[in-house]
């Protein structure tokens, strides 16, 4: 700014001054054309202020800009006060005992000091009203700058420092806002306009400047805007990442910035959650040898501008030119501002700032890196809180369902779950799809009342018990039953409802089971959908002795079941009869060809919802080739392995299995006589033939697991079965059942028309792997007895085996009666009937 007083050689420029001095008010030009000025002729804005008095007019104040430029509104406010205070100087209002220049007497009384210094000598020409500003007594001012800088809090000094010693580069006219520490320990901000004077060769060659307190110059609406925008921005904001985007929007564009980073702090190391631009060769060579991940994560320690900037959380402010450890370097080479984030007593982070072309930190700059240092952190610190909270929760959801689906024969099953949108994010519904025995599947989705963790934690307890119940063989409602007589039992105030879905993938009947909860809906092979009328019953948890009726329906191939809780289809405005209709137009609608997308579309593109939301889908195909199955019930006899063989024998031939038949009754005798020996009560052999895969089950009542023995030595004439049954399977297991366990083999088996389908063993006899016997007259002869050793089983299998491969001459009809009743127990009655089939 021009000194006042200064007086245009222009025509137009006197004019305005004689106008302004006989109308008594301001008047702005706003470019003057002033001849013999450093500027080379250059039009320069002009300003004439009349200086009254109570007679009239004194005078005026004539104020000739830089070159280019124009007076704001702040200036011209400014400059009105200013001419204000001088004229009452000049009418003899202020106190005239002690004389004093006639500007500095206006300054001080407007509270704004003056201050001139040459670059590189130390010292500063202040007066009274600047010491004052400060702080500092007169007579204790020693005149050095590093006296005045002092007074300012550290991480304001780089910026005043690129004031008391400018570059070549340095623009003409600077602004900026400081804060100064006064000795009673206040904290003030002061506002800094300054002007350097260059020499011919462009090197600065002295500074003049005003100081106000920064109320004096009051702040753009626009800032306020900034700002307003900013507080309501991050309190949108809920997770990290939000408010790495609610940073990238605020400062990047607004200041025109080229590159903003934002870190946490995690121990030592920051942990960068943002980068704008996010490509690797906008940021230095550090960072990318970091770059393990989405982001680069680098030690504090390696950054020891960083380091110190966290340490004292302190904004730094580094002008163009500055030199940076190679960690920084590259970000900000025109300008960088590190902005540490507080959060009450600590610091969360760190922003930084860069830009490419030389830029000057303007006081609207910084006081909106100021704000938005101190909102970021805190800002920060709750979405870090948010997310360690909602990754607990994510745990412990992902704890409580299933982590994948089973693979079904005949069907698909998809699941989706989507968390509530406030609160914990772990809830109360829960699905689960449960294998069962003898291809039957279960499908269940519940919902526990609440959304929080004592739900979630009901909801985890209600899932085990139900898939335990479900897999010991128990029917639907009984499983349901037990489920609810469970959830009485723990005296909890919270409820469930459950819907349980027992599904025949062989022959599509299913069986339904509902407990309060939403009817489930069917979408068949046409297309058209329908809510499936399942009989329903009370809440689990409500009372004890409640019934769970079932109901029937059969599903043809190319059916889709669906089922739902009630955050989908129910919500503050939403009836929960329009969101059934809203979900099987949308059933209707998908796609069943791919059931993750049907799934995706019944879910909608609402995000998450104001309750948990849980979603079970099956695409029921049917089989393409249907198991075979026969069973055979043991009886406790003598010869009781010898009958499970010819049974499996009989099986075997009439589904076409040669070459795999002797692992077979192998792995069947020792199934058996292991249930025998082992166990009490009802002992049964079932054969299952599916594809190229046998399967033999051998159930028992005993629930205990068979184990293998720990050592078995070359003496020993028993406990090698399970190693057996283990070597000539593919695969082998237990599995509990209710009233006991089952103990299956599966064997990899050839047949040579795989075309053809088995059917079990109808009509005339297959031919015999034993010599036939003539039975007692009145009785026929389906089963026979055997002695079966405890020990040595393999010498009687191999046995067996030898008689089948040469078959002996038929014995006498009466030897055969006399060995069968020497064999017989006294008192032993009939023969049992042959439930799987007759030689």
């Amino acid at each position: 700014m021009a000194a006042p007083g200064v007086l245009p050689g222009a025509a137009d420029g006197a004019g305005v001054i004689a106008k302004a001095f006989r109308t008594g008010r301001a008047l702005w030009l706003g470019g003057v054309v002033f001849a013999g000025r450093e500027e080379g002729g250059a039009a320069a804005p002009l300003g004439a202020l009349p200086l009254g008095a109570a007679g009239g007019w004194l005078g005026c104040l004539v104020v000739v800009g830089e070159a280019g430029d124009s007076f704001g509104a702040e200036q011209r406010e400014f400059l009105e006060r200013y001419a204000e205070a001088v004229a009452g100087r000049l009418r003899g209002e202020a106190d005239r005992c002690a004389p004093s220049p006639l500007l500095d007497s206006a300054l001080r009384a407007m509270g704004v000091g003056s201050f001139a210094l040459a670059p590189g000598t130390g010292l500063v020409e202040t007066d009274q009203a600047l010491l004052e500003l400060v702080g500092i007594p007169e007579n204790g001012f020693d005149g050095k700058t590093d006296t005045l800088l002092s007074c300012s809090v550290p991480e304001d000094v780089p910026a005043l420092l690129s004031v008391i010693e400018p570059s070549a580069q340095t623009p003409g006219r600077r602004e900026l806002e400081f804060r100064i520490r006064r000795p009673t320990g206040e904290l003030c901000w002061l506002r800094l306009n300054c002007r350097v004077r260059k020499g011919p060769d462009g090197a600065p060659e002295r500074v003049l400047g005003v100081v106000t307190a920064a109320p004096v110059l009051r702040r753009s609406a626009s800032d306020v805007a900034r700002i307003q925008w900013l507080t309501a921005a991050l309190d949108d904001a809920v997770t990290v990442r939000d408010v790495s985007r609610v940073v990238v929007a605020a400062l990047r564009e607004p200041l025109d910035a080229d590159r903003v980073a934002l870190a946490e702090l995690l121990e030592d190391r920051l942990a960068v959650t943002v980068l704008d631009p996010p490509g690797a060769a906008a940021w230095p060579d550090l960072w990318r040898a970091e770059w393990r991940s989405e982001w680069p994560d680098a030690p504090v320690a390696a950054l020891p501008t960083l380091q110190a900037a966290l340490r004292d959380g302190r904004m730094s402010l580094w002008p163009a030119g500055a030199v940076l450890e190679p960690g920084l370097a590259g970000i900000g080479p025109g300008g960088l501002a590190v902005l540490p984030l507080p959060a009450k007593s600590r610091v969360t982070g760190v922003c930084l700032v860069g830009w490419d072309a030389p830029h000057e930190f303007a006081p609207e700059e910084r006081a909106l890196l100021t704000a938005t240092a101190g909102l970021v952190g805190q800002a920060l610190k709750r979405a870090h809180a948010y997310d360690a909270e909602q990754e607990l929760a994510t745990m412990l959801q992902r704890s409580l369902l299933p982590r994948r689906l089973p693979r079904l024969p005949g069907g698909t099953a998809v699941a989706r779950y989507l968390p509530a949108r406030r609160g914990l994010q772990v809830g109360g519904d829960w699905y689960d799809v449960i294998a069962l025995s003898e291809g039957k599947v279960a499908l269940v989705i519940g919902d526990v009342q609440g959304h929080s963790a004592g739900a979630a934690t009901i909801m985890g307890q209600m899932r085990t018990a139900v898939r335990a119940y479900a897999v010991e063989g128990h029917p639907p409602d009984v499983v349901v039953g037990h489920a609810n007589r469970l959830l009485v039992g723990m005296e909890t105030d919270l409820f469930a409802t459950c819907c349980y879905v027992e599904l025949d993938m062989e022959e599509g009947n299913a069986l339904f089971v509902r407990a309060g909860h939403l009817s489930p809906l069917v979408r068949f092979p046409d297309g058209g959908t329908e809510e499936i009328a399942v009989e329903g019953g009370l809440p689990l948890g409500v009372l004890a002795d409640a019934e769970f009726p079932l109901t029937a329906l059969a599903l043809a191939p190319g059916s889709v079941l669906a089922l739902v809780t009630d955050g989908l289809v129910e919500s503050a405005d939403l009836q929960v009869d329009e969101g059934m209709r809203l979900v099987r137009e949308a059933l209707a609608a998908a796609d069943p060809a791919d059931p993750g997308r049907m799934a995706d579309e019944l879910l909608g593109d609402a995000g998450r919802r104001e309750d948990d939301v849980a979603l079970l889908l099956l695409r029921y195909d049917g089989m393409r080739v249907r198991p075979v199955r026969a069973g055979w019930v043991v009886w406790r006899l003598p010869d009781a392995v010898m009958h499970a063989r010819r049974f499996s024998a009989r099986t075997l031939r009439s589904w076409d299995v040669v070459a795999e038949a002797d692992t077979v009754l192998l792995v069947v005798s020792e199934l058996v006589t292991n249930a025998l020996v082992h166990t009490q009560g009802a002992v049964r052999v079932d054969l299952t033939l599916a594809a190229d895969r046998l399967r033999v089950t051998v159930s028992d009542s005993s629930p205990r697991a068979p184990a293998k023995p720990v050592v078995v030595d070359w003496e020993s004439t028993g406990g090698r079965g399970l190693f057996l049954v283990e070597a000539m399977s593919a695969a082998w297991g237990s599995v509990p059942v209710g009233g006991g366990k089952q103990v299956w083999s599966e064997i990899v088996v050839s047949r040579p028309d795989p075309e053809r389908e088995p059917e079990p063993e109808q009509g005339a006899a297959p031919p015999r792997l034993e010599p036939e016997r003539v039975p007692e007259p009145g009785r026929t002869w389906d089963r026979g007895w055997g002695l079966v050793r405890d020990r040595g089983w393999g010498m009687g299998r191999n046995r067996d085996r030898s008689k089948a491969r040469n078959p002996a001459p038929d014995p006498p009809p009466a030897r055969r009666l006399r060995n069968r009743n020497r064999d017989r127990t006294p008192g032993q009655g009939p023969a049992p009937p042959d439930e799987g089939g007759s030689l």
